[in-house]
């Protein structure tokens, strides 16, 4: 079963609509509505792409960081989404905190507030 906060296989699409590479999303969320669609954030190793303020950062060394079944430190790009269809989403390999879901998303929330 899905859920917000899960770490999840996904290809995530290329800004150019090109098909990406297999890599990990975080699940924010499902949208209202009938349909299974859920909204998510790309999740990359390169993390010299962290932009403060703005992304997350999962250190090795965090206590959530074994839960999440990444490999190595890790940045939640939160400028990096998606709405997909949970059909096609391939498979969680596990999950963050709920404190960790909560600064992402008021991290985007924060964002899309201001003037």
């Amino acid at each position: 079963m899905k859920e917000a906060g899960q770490v999840i296989v996904f290809r995530f699409p290329q800004t150019d609509l090109e098909e990406g590479k297999l890599r990990p999303a975080l699940l924010l969320g499902k949208l209202p509505g009938e349909y299974d669609d859920w909204l998510i954030s790309m999740i990359s190793s390169q993390t010299r792409q962290y932009v403060s303020g703005f992304d997350e950062i999962i250190n090795d060394s965090d206590e959530d960081f074994g839960e999440s079944g990444l490999k190595v430190t890790s940045v939640i790009r939160v400028g990096r989404l998606a709405v997909v269809s949970g059909e096609i989403l391939l498979g969680a390999i596990g999950q963050i905190s709920s404190e960790r879901l909560n600064r992402v998303k008021n991290h985007l929330s924060d964002w899309l507030s201001e003037k």
